[in-house]
């Protein structure tokens, strides 16, 4: 890891997060919206769903999947995307623990 200031760091980690966070609700939003259509041809793929989740967007993307009601009744996104956030926090805590990463305060 190059020599960020600490602050420096997780003010880029936070932005990132936030800018991941939105285009997951975009992202959402959009399929819910196309799935309405029944148009095949433009729904975004539910991999690429699950790939928003996983690069940070889990939080956001669970809580707009609860707000639209989209994909609630798929068992995988309402398991999925819980574990993945699971999983990114369990990452985030072992990076702290073994000093890999600054400490936040």
């Amino acid at each position: 890891m190059p020599d960020l200031p600490i602050h420096l760091f997780w003010l880029i980690f936070f932005a990132y997060i936030i800018v991941v966070s939105i285009c997951s609700i975009v992202v959402c939003i959009y399929d819910k919206k196309i799935s309405k259509r029944n148009n095949v041809k433009l729904r975004i793929p539910e991999k690429s769903l699950f790939i928003w989740s996983a690069i940070g967007g889990s939080v956001a993307m669970y809580i707009t999947m609860q707000l639209m009601r989209h994909k609630t009744k798929h068992v995988s996104f309402m398991v999925g995307i819980p574990v993945i956030f699971v999983l990114q926090v369990a990452l985030i805590g072992a990076l702290a623990y073994f000093g890999i990463l600054p400490p936040l305060f």
